[in-house]
């Protein structure tokens, strides 16, 4: 095992072989490059994917709808199926609690 064994040199390419080991690089490398800018972008979006306690209201809430698509979507739903009669008797209800925790 900790023998050093010789390995045979490689064998010379040919032009053509040349030109398609050039083209795998060239991919290999625009690959990388690609990689490296979502991971930079991932890193980025993670930093925004924050909802700031101290941010008003309306803002905290876009940063919650940007998190939880889906559950923003269900509540819209739920909110559209019930009618503006109900959304405006639960505004009435929850307005008031909502302004009572804030003080």
């Amino acid at each position: 095992m900790g023998q050093n064994v010789e390995k045979p040199p490689l064998p010379v390419p040919t032009p053509a072989q040349q030109a398609v080991l050039d083209r795998i690089r060239v991919q290999r490398e625009r690959l990388r490059a690609r990689s490296a800018a979502e991971r930079q972008e991932r890193a980025i979006a993670r930093g925004r994917s924050r909802v700031d306690p101290a941010a008003p209201l309306p803002q905290r809430l876009l940063a919650f709808g940007r998190l939880h698509p889906v559950a923003t979507l269900a509540v819209a739903g739920l909110a559209l199926a019930g009618g503006p009669r109900r959304m405006l008797r639960w505004a009435g209800v929850l307005l008031p609690l909502l302004s009572r925790l804030r003080s």
